[in-house]
């Protein structure tokens, strides 16, 4: 691994550890509340399953960009995306959600720890940025959690 992989692990390691801390001192009652009010309407438990979706789904492009693909098909709608996989972990337990975004989490990490830094530099298409390197895509996994989260904590303070 490179310099900039293992930079690149270790913040998406310490960002799944705060995300897992701050949703896991959520009370219960809090999943049901609403946080995004659309269209469509989100709870903090559908962000939750946004995020592992996500998870999920942004590490299978950034793959694809590893081994030298383009990416994100063209044409990929990512709000269509967004909602169909919505539907993904409906009847869930709140324990086998947290469980799932953390695995999710260490297996991007995991992977992130066996790229070059040369890799790094490879470019592909991200569903909602476009253009842009393997790095920044990975970046923007990071990203996209904490910026969901930031959502997640003012929402439930309001």
């Amino acid at each position: 691994m490179g310099k900039r992989g293992e930079a690149l692990a270790a913040r998406l390691w310490k960002g799944g550890v705060r995300t897992l801390q701050i949703l896991k001192s959520l009370p219960g009652e809090q999943w049901e509340a609403i946080l995004y009010l659309g269209p469509p309407m989100w709870t903090v438990r559908d962000v939750i399953a946004h995020l592992l979706s996500a998870e999920d789904g942004l590490t299978q492009v950034a793959k694809d960009i590893a081994a030298g693909g383009r990416g994100a098909p063209e044409g990929f709608d990512h709000n269509a995306y967004n909602a169909e996989e919505q539907a993904r972990p409906a009847g869930r337990s709140r324990e086998s959600l947290l469980a799932e975004l953390d695995a999710a989490r260490q297996a991007t990490v995991a992977w992130v720890t066996e790229l070059e830094d040369a890799t790094l530099d490879l470019m592909g298409y991200h569903p909602a940025l476009g253009k842009i390197t393997l790095e920044q895509m990975i970046t923007a996994i990071h990203g996209h959690q904490v910026m969901h989260i930031r959502e997640l904590q003012a929402g439930i303070r309001s």
